[in-house]
């Protein structure tokens, strides 16, 4: 009781003392006589305990130098639509306190000791973009060495905001800050220091952090940059952490039953439109294309426009264009079956000119039209059948003619349909082989996309 009293006395003497002049103080020597008998020492350092509420100087005007270093051991969550990251970390951080002082020789060779951190006088080191309530575990323990040096470390579950972005998903890669910082020490009180190596602290957490989860830690650099409020300047240590997602659930989820789909859809153009088995066949993937979205739905984030949702929406597109395609291909043939109406100009030329140039010359238009039986005056090169099918032979000319005129204007009648029906056709077989040409674009260039992202 003596003894406490006396301890307390000689501490109120002390911080009287610096307080007189202006913060100026000397370093003692603990007398640890009875170091490591009955594996206590219950007084030794009554004297350190009592100025806690003290940052540890001998002269007020010199900042505490601060060391602080992490491991990210696990990356545990990422949300896109709240913008936050949660990770598990190990913070160390390292400090002096000048009135911790034993000569090891003297103590059994003691050079290192745990005290509770509750007895010390601890840094209010905070991460700036934390957004959760601190739940470090109390009663944690700090080791002090025999020159004064204060090593605490504490583990923490982080969840801090970042600004994510994620257009590439499932191939985007995140930056994210970890700003350490203090809450009320300016640069004039304490600065902040690395104990490690930004390199170190990057090269253990990869070592250590779980490789089951959904991201992979890629680096960490670092910046010091000052924050100032008002008047007041603050030390900082700004930590830029970059991870990955691995894609391989995506990719086997998501993108490799969608190019299926589309595969199969491509392949219908192979079913013959008249035989009336393509639209149904369509609508079936149609259907079966949206019941896979509305299924992996959960899959894709709710937070912004992602490109893998642009190229869902343009495979959609694609199958619905399709579908349209083969109801108006399937109408043209039936109406060149029963009555096939007159093409216009512009679209005649084009069919010439897509299935083959040579054709628009007229001395190549005669001998096709002469081994389809057409005389050298209904030739296409010279009047086109829209024109041959306005000028028919009406009733009376018929009658006029007689059955033998009669017969040989049904006969060029029924040629000209045949062309005509001909003509539409090869229209109907024109726009199957672009769409499926845009198919084969389109698939060609999905598959080059996703292998250039994840190789990058």
């Amino acid at each position: 009781m003596e003894g406490s009293w006396f301890h307390k006395e000689r501490f109120l003497l002390f911080l009287a003392l610096g307080l007189l002049l202006q913060g100026r103080g000397s370093t003692f020597i603990i007398n640890c006589s009875g170091f490591g008998q009955h594996g206590g020492y219950p007084t030794v350092l009554d004297s350190v305990f009592e100025r806690k509420a003290f940052r540890p100087v001998t002269n007020f005007s010199i900042p505490t130098l601060v060391n602080i270093s992490f491991t990210m051991s696990a990356i545990l969550d990422v949300d896109e639509h709240l913008q936050l990251l949660s990770s598990f970390l190990w913070l160390e951080m390292v400090w002096d306190n000048p009135f911790i002082r034993w000569n090891p020789e003297e103590c059994e060779g003691i050079t290192k000791i745990s005290v509770a951190t509750k007895n010390l006088w601890l840094p209010d080191i905070f991460i700036v973009e934390f957004m959760n309530v601190d739940k470090t575990p109390k009663g944690l323990t700090a080791y002090v060495s025999n020159e004064g040096r204060i090593r605490y470390k504490k583990p923490m579950k982080v969840t801090s905001i970042c600004n994510l972005d994620i257009f590439y998903f499932p191939f985007d890669q995140q930056n994210c800050t970890l700003t350490f910082s203090s809450f009320l020490y300016t640069v004039e009180n304490m600065l902040l220091g690395m104990e490690k190596e930004v390199w170190e602290i990057a090269d253990t957490s990869r070592d250590i952090v779980q490789t089951h989860g959904e991201w992979e830690l890629l680096g960490i650099n670092k910046a010091t940059p000052k924050m100032s409020l008002g008047t007041s300047l603050y030390d900082q240590i700004m930590f830029y952490v970059a991870i990955r997602r691995r894609p391989r659930l995506y990719i086997i989820n998501l993108l490799v039953p969608s190019g299926f789909l589309v595969a199969i859809d491509a392949l219908s153009f192979y079913l013959p439109a008249e035989s009336g088995n393509r639209a149904p066949f369509k609508i079936t993937l149609l259907l079966g294309y949206n019941v896979f979205l509305l299924m992996m739905n959960e899959l894709l984030p709710t937070n912004g426009t992602p490109l893998i949702s642009v190229y869902f929406a343009l495979c959609l597109s694609l199958m619905v264009v399709s579908l349209l395609e083969t109801i108006f291909i399937t109408y043209l043939l039936h109406l060149a079956t029963s009555q096939p109406p007159p093409m216009p100009q512009w679209l005649h030329s084009l069919i010439l000119y897509c299935t083959s140039p040579t054709k628009c010359c007229p001395t190549a238009l005669q001998k096709r039209n002469k081994a389809m039986g057409l005389p050298a005056a209904h030739l296409p090169g010279v009047k086109e059948p829209v024109e041959l099918v306005g000028k028919m032979p009406g009733p009376r000319e018929t009658e006029l003619n007689g059955c033998p005129g009669s017969t040989k204007a049904q006969q060029e009648d029924e040629t000209q349909k045949q062309h005509l029906a001909d003509l539409w056709v090869q229209f109907s077989h024109m726009m199957d082989t672009l769409l499926f040409r845009l198919y084969l674009l389109f698939m060609t260039t999905s598959v080059v996309t996703v292998i250039v992202l994840w190789n990058t």
